[in-house]
């Protein structure tokens, strides 16, 4: 089966991995990747079932943890940066293969079951909903979608998955199978963990201000995995936080990496 695809940047310094979130895709990072890219490899990747990389029939964390995994090596330890799925991803990565990570940034993300992920769900359905076959302009989807998802910023960031296929047009993530494993990709793999030691190394927390996905309960499991863990909160943040906030999030980022 072909590998994830990648994107690099720069061509000196300590490597720096990028892992993004749901319905994102390696390229989100570009503005970051850029900023970091002289004085850093940098590589930015599509998650499975997401951007140009391969589908599989199922989500499951350590699958995913294990094709990211793929793309390291033991000589060279990188600097691993997760955001929401990728950051689940990220953390199950550096538990598993510690040898492979120097150091781990997780961005608004908790290594907990969060039950659910009901306006992730709501978005594949309207995703899923949209008559692709009719469309003639990506404007259109954008119309077709202001119901279910208002906030223009979130639209804007589901749209980027829209894609020209020769004369119509398609989804770029797996829809049937994340809609499907949804309970999966808000869950955290603690049972298949179970025996696996705490990550040693440097963790760097990011939260989101006004996001829930980071919570003051949550502390006691993030530390119990990573206990050399310290929290950033950013202000004026939800839970996409290098892109509401993405001076002061490269300015907190730039730091840990130093």
């Amino acid at each position: 089966m072909a590998g994830l695809h990648t994107t690099s940047y720069g061509e000196s310094g300590p490597r720096v991995v990028f892992c993004h979130g749901l319905f994102g895709q390696g390229k989100n990072w570009t503005s970051v990747a850029k900023a970091l890219a002289p004085d850093h490899r940098v590589l930015l990747v599509d998650m499975p079932h997401h951007g140009r990389s391969p589908w599989q029939d199922r989500f499951d964390y350590l699958d995913v943890a294990d094709e990211v995994a793929a793309l390291l090596s033991a000589d060279d330890p990188v600097a691993l940066i997760g955001h929401s799925m990728g950051g689940k991803a990220a953390m199950v990565l550096t538990l598993r293969h510690p040898e492979l990570v120097e150091r781990l940034c997780v961005v608004d993300i908790s290594p907990v079951d969060y039950h659910g992920l009901s306006e992730f769900g709501r978005y594949i359905d309207a995703m899923q909903g949209l008559d692709l076959a009719a469309l003639t302009r990506r404007d259109e989807a954008d119309a077709a979608l202001v119901e279910a998802v208002p906030n223009p910023t979130v639209r804007g960031f589901l749209l980027q998955n829209l894609r020209r296929e020769g004369d119509g047009w398609a989804w770029q993530p797996n829809l049937d199978v994340l809609g499907r494993d949804l309970p999966v990709l808000g869950g955290w793999p603690e049972d298949a963990l179970a025996g696996t030691a705490p990550y040693d190394g440097p963790v760097l927390w990011v939260a989101g201000q006004t996001s829930s996905y980071v919570q003051d309960e949550y502390a006691a499991a993030m530390e119990r995995w990573f206990p050399r863990v310290r929290k950033v909160t950013v202000k004026g943040a939800g839970h996409w936080v290098h892109s509401e906030q993405p001076a002061v999030f490269l300015e907190v980022l730039k730091r840990f990496l130093a």
